[in-house]
């Protein structure tokens, strides 16, 4: 499909529409230019079509549907019942409105559109391969993604599935056991227990095992309760029709088995080798802090550049090799990227609060907080990591809406903000907000809603 004319010489040309391309796009015509935008498959990409939207919209739905069936300490009781095929047309629509919604902008900003996939034929030139259109540009953004990655023995196929497809299921499975241990193995084993589902996750070491260990060990208390059997230390030897067999002999059952071990960056088939771009000994293109690759007029943002293989770093990316290709004086230089697992409770990090020389940690818990007595959810914190001159130097917050509250704590870091900035700062009450307050205030020595053992 094109939208708008079909150009053979544009200014700008970016290859994948995925959050990084269509950002990119967009910016690079706000700025004046011509652009024409390639994608294969469906625009947004899989953050939009499978993997962002779609996990967060199943999520949302699995928590609404536990809710209703776990809330007689609130005076609710009864039954509920969940319609699969109705939870997977809200899924597919929220996809569909946010892709028919890229499609709008693309065509009010005047980018052509087109559903191919692309080749570099030399440094100034691709090869749209359906049509046989040989595209002239000045530079390029190269915006392809990352696919994920097979198990030898565990290869895609029948009972065997990957990330995407396990958020594609039109009904919930008697059993799933998920094969990994990082954020995606925990989002979607939440939401399926949640939904009914038994579910088995199968770590090598342990969940989440580059997070903090007071966050870790919250997440995995609530999968416990949710019944989720989460099997560390241990590996998966082979598996047969309906069960998973482990390193150690012990089965489990598993109707869909969901391999969810990492990401690749996605190279292939693009004629890389006819430019001069670089790629390291993991296959992830290198780039400046222009998203410049080194062959001069072509950029590369996104999961293809390397960890981490997040969508909003992907986004801002976009916009700054838009700017830097169109010679706008543009870099990639935030301090921090925010984390978010959209686990139960959710975790959000940005910076880092591991202990080191000079810095303190402190810690707030929920406990003391009036909102999350009041509904129940009480497990969580806030911690603070800061100098000894009252620099916030990290912040993980482990709570409900921990996901939106982080960006305080992000803006904080990008701006150089104090302890007291934080504490100062009138944050609305009864909110989980104040929880990242609270933690300011704990670490000036001077908490109003928690004792400490210390008076001033």
């Amino acid at each position: 499909m094109v939208m708008g004319s079909i150009p053979q010489q544009v200014d700008v040309a970016v290859v994948g529409a995925g959050v990084g391309g269509y950002v990119a796009a967009i910016r690079a015509a706000q700025m004046g230019a011509s652009v024409a935008l390639v994608e294969k498959e469906k625009l947004g990409g899989h953050c939009l079509n499978y993997a962002c939207i779609p996990s967060k919209t199943l999520i949302k739905i699995s928590d609404i549907f536990y809710e209703a069936t776990h809330s007689d300490k609130f005076g609710i009781s009864g039954t509920a019942s969940l319609d699969s095929k109705k939870m997977y047309d809200w899924r597919m629509s929220a996809s569909k409105k946010l892709e028919d919604g890229v499609g709008f902008l693309c065509k009010s900003y005047g980018i052509d559109v087109f559903k191919d996939e692309a080749a570099f034929m030399s440094s100034n030139t691709l090869n749209l391969m359906t049509n046989g259109m040989t595209l002239e540009f000045k530079k390029a953004v190269i915006a392809t993604g990352s696919e994920p990655i097979a198990l030898k023995g565990f290869e895609f196929g029948g009972t065997v599935i990957d990330y995407k497809q396990a958020l594609m299921l039109d009904k919930v499975p008697r059993s799933m056991a998920i094969i990994g241990a990082g954020y995606v193995a925990v989002e979607i084993g939440t939401l399926y227990a949640k939904l009914g589902c038994k579910v088995s996750i199968i770590a090598r070491s342990d969940v989440l095992s580059h997070f903090d260990a007071d966050a870790v060990a919250l997440v995995k208390k609530h999968l416990s309760a949710f019944g989720v059997e989460v099997c560390t230390g241990v590996t998966p030897a082979s598996h047969d029709s309906g069960s998973v067999t482990l390193s150690d002999g012990r089965k489990l059952d598993a109707e869909l088995i969901v391999v969810a071990v990492g990401l690749r960056p996605y190279t292939d088939n693009l004629g890389l080798e006819r430019t001069m771009v670089q790629k390291d000994d993991k296959g992830f293109i290198q780039v400046d802090r222009s998203m410049r690759t080194a062959d001069q007029g072509i950029f590369a943002v996104g999961d293809v550049i390397g960890e981490p293989m997040l969508a909003h770093k992907a986004i801002r990316q976009g916009v700054v090799a838009a700017e830097a290709a169109l010679g706008k004086s543009s870099s990639f230089d935030n301090i921090v990227i925010p984390a978010v697992i959209f686990s139960d409770p959710e975790v959000a990090v940005a910076g880092s609060v591991e202990p080191a020389d000079g810095i303190t940690v402190t810690k707030f818990p929920l406990t003391a907080l009036g909102r999350s007595i009041a509904l129940d959810r009480k497990d969580g914190f806030v911690k603070v990591a800061s100098t000894a001159d009252g620099m916030v130097k990290g912040v993980e917050i482990v709570s409900d809406e921990a996901s939106s509250m982080i960006s305080e704590a992000a803006l904080a870091i990008e701006m150089g903000a104090t302890l007291e900035d934080l504490a100062i700062t009138i944050h609305p009450h009864p909110t989980y907000s104040e929880a990242v307050q609270e933690a300011a205030e704990a670490a000036l020595g001077a908490p109003i809603h928690f004792f400490y053992g210390k008076k001033k």
